[in-house]
């Protein structure tokens, strides 16, 4: 099993409202506190809701994290949320790249690439998402399409420590389906992910990133997704909203790293 402290990230999408997501932070904190010594758990509410579930959460050790950044540091961006907003606001982590922005919002490789760099300049740690469509997994592309979006949105990003980056890999075909890679499948690009960090960086820097699965992972199937040495932990969704579904999860996971 890896020394890599293993990470649960909860991304809230655009759900909750201001009320309910306070009282899901309480409940998913209150419930975590004693699973939080084997396993970095972390919560991504939406922007308007960050600082008041930042309140509630910095009482239970979890960590803030918001679900994207600008590029820009500032200036005329109507709508837009600097990295630097974000610290202010004493968000510790980011997610850049998910699926959702790359499809949704047409976000390239190289946007994503200038988005970590903003979030870095801010000394945001970063959780950089990538994954393949059924059409790129279909015609054998799925290792062509992650080294593109990952060398694009890691180009010229320092980090102070390891610890500093989480890899995401969210099959696109697998978000909010229901259907999941094989473990052996995810596996495999997992491993391909680290030896590119390897290239990217060096060997003991990437033997200390996190590579977490993401996509339709649930209670019943994290345990089995953990237990794979190349799998660090899971970005969750859907789950994420259910104080049950999320805490079994973290659980699942934290119980894996002490076994």
């Amino acid at each position: 099993m890896s020394t890599r402290t293993p990470f649960v990230g909860g991304n809230w999408k655009m759900n909750t409202d201001l009320v309910g997501g306070v009282d899901l932070a309480e409940a998913l904190g209150s419930s975590l506190d004693s699973d939080l010594a084997s396993c970095d758990v972390l919560l991504c509410p939406p922007f308007p809701y960050l600082h008041s579930v930042g309140q509630v959460l910095k009482n239970h050790g979890v960590m803030l994290g918001a679900q994207n950044c600008s590029d820009e540091p500032d200036g005329a961006y109507t709508g837009q949320v600097s990295a630097a907003m974000l610290a202010d606001l004493g968000v510790e982590w980011v997610i850049i790249g998910h699926s959702e922005c790359r499809h949704g919002l047409a976000e390239s490789n190289e946007l994503i690439g200038r988005k970590v760099l903003q979030a870095r300049a801010q000394g945001l740690k970063t959780i950089v998402c990538c994954g393949e469509t059924e059409e790129d997994r279909h015609a054998g592309r799925t290792h062509d399409v992650i080294e593109a979006q990952l060398r694009a949105g890691l180009a010229g990003a320092a980090f102070d420590s390891s610890e500093s980056l989480v890899i995401a890999y969210e099959p696109v075909w697998a978000i909010g389906t229901g259907m999941t890679p094989s473990i052996d499948d995810a596996e495999n690009v997992n491993r391909t992910i680290r030896s590119l960090v390897a290239s990217l960086y060096d060997p003991p820097f990437a033997s200390g990133v996190r590579i977490l699965y993401g996509g339709s992972m649930k209670p019943g199937n994290a345990a089995s997704f953990i237990a794979s040495p190349e799998i660090d932990g899971g970005l969750i969704g859907g789950a994420s909203l259910s104080t049950d579904d999320f805490v079994a999860i973290c659980r699942a996971v934290a119980g894996t790293s002490q076994g």
